[in-house]
């Protein structure tokens, strides 16, 4: 069973206006609401690869009400932890003219420690084989949280996949992870170098895998594509040229097309090429829509190849 946790969830709000002009009272579309945060966006992903997983979050108010209630429309299993604060939300903006997209992320309201503490603990009670935990840290948290979600899974014998940035993601030095997602600067600051060239990534990534990062570490590339590098193997896959149109979630239908792959003990060349599959074709839709499946599974086929 794969269980995904998001430490800091929101609600995903996304418009369109024609043309944004300061000091000008813009006429927007009508919003579209959809339940967001990095695992949240992993297990909606997963669904649509028609797999089924559990996600774990803290909620509170009525942004977290509405959190959990655009869950359940969707048909998605979860659990929400009370955190008795609001949950946040973040907007999207499509300005059409010029095809600019506008991302506005809020950090959200502190939660208390103790409450994500009693988060990670319940990861216990699924039993997961895959805990795949993304995105930011709620304010006030210290950085060593993802580190805790590491330790909980590996007492229940699950693998841990983590995507996150900044001091969260240093902080994973030594927790032994299962997979890692850095982009090249992350990369930079993990091993305090200034610039990776591209034919240093390999050794670079390997030298972060002896740190005790991760047993595997996919390296975000943008539009270029993605490494996936292990002890042993290592794997490129180049994203394919897609007409686009928001990036948003792109990262995590990329984490979620990798998940899919390893738990069903596919190869590290599938996971990484059918992730950038999924990543590429959620770039193929507006605002917070992640992937259509066919999309993905068209663009498998060319980047395997």
């Amino acid at each position: 069973m794969i269980l995904t946790v998001t430490l800091n969830p929101c609600i995903d709000k996304s418009s369109k206006v024609e043309k944004i002009k300061p000091d000008s009272k813009l006429r927007c579309s009508e919003v579209v609401n959809e339940p967001g945060g990095g695992g949240i966006n992993v297990s909606k992903a997963l669904q649509k690869l028609e797999t089924p997983s559990v996600a774990l979050f803290p909620a509170g108010g009525h942004n977290g009400n509405m959190l959990c209630s655009l869950l359940k429309e969707q048909g998605i299993l979860f659990h929400a932890v009370d955190t008795k604060v609001e949950t946040r939300e973040n907007w999207v903006v499509l300005e059409e003219s010029l095809n600019n997209q506008y991302r506005f992320t809020f950090p959200g309201k502190a939660v208390q420690e103790e409450t994500i503490v009693t988060l990670i603990d319940h990861i216990r009670s699924f039993s997961p084989s895959y805990v795949v935990a993304s995105g930011s840290l709620p304010p006030g948290l210290p950085d060593h949280f993802y580190g805790l979600i590491v330790k909980t899974a590996k007492s229940v014998g699950a693998k841990t996949i983590v995507d996150t940035s900044g001091a969260a993601l240093q902080a994973l030095k030594n927790k032994g992870a299962y997979l890692i997602k850095p982009n090249i600067s992350e990369l930079c600051k993990m091993l305090e170098v200034d610039h990776l060239e591209k034919d240093e990534i390999v050794t670079a990534c390997r030298q972060a895998i002896n740190d005790g990062y991760a047993e595997l570490i996919a390296v975000s590339m943008g539009a270029e594509g993605a490494w996936l590098i292990s002890k042993e193997e290592s794997y490129f896959a180049a994203a394919p040229d897609v007409p686009k149109k928001s990036t948003v979630g792109a990262g995590d239908s990329m984490v979620a097309g990798m998940t899919y792959m390893l738990q069903q003990n596919r190869s590290l060349k599938e996971a990484i090429s059918f992730g950038v599959a999924c990543g590429s074709a959620a770039t193929m839709n507006e605002g917070t829509q992640l992937f259509k499946r066919e999309d993905a599974l068209h663009l498998y086929e060319l980047i395997k190849t």
